[in-house]
């Protein structure tokens, strides 16, 4: 796969990215597709996977849980899962 397919992924919001995964594995499912394309397309494909994860990834270090005291009131946030 060229480098610019790979930096034009990088640049794809997640659900640009995940709308276009869908479809490349829509189509190799299909099975209708020259070998070199279905494996052009594959290639694709995980560079799709990879910006969908990394942008999760990015997401989950944002989200934050709010801490309460006793009585319910917030004290702060901390990082969810810890």
């Amino acid at each position: 796969m060229s480098e610019t397919k790979a930096a034009d992924a990088g640049k794809m919001t997640f659900e640009q990215a995940l709308a276009e995964l869908e479809a490349i594995v829509a189509q190799l499912e299909g099975g209708q597709a020259p070998l070199q394309e279905s494996i052009d397309i594959y290639e694709r494909g995980e560079a799709l996977k990879k910006r969908c994860e990394d942008l999760l990834k990015q997401a989950e270090a944002r989200i934050e849980k709010i801490t309460l005291a006793r009585d319910g009131t917030p004290t702060g946030t901390k990082p969810l899962d810890k």
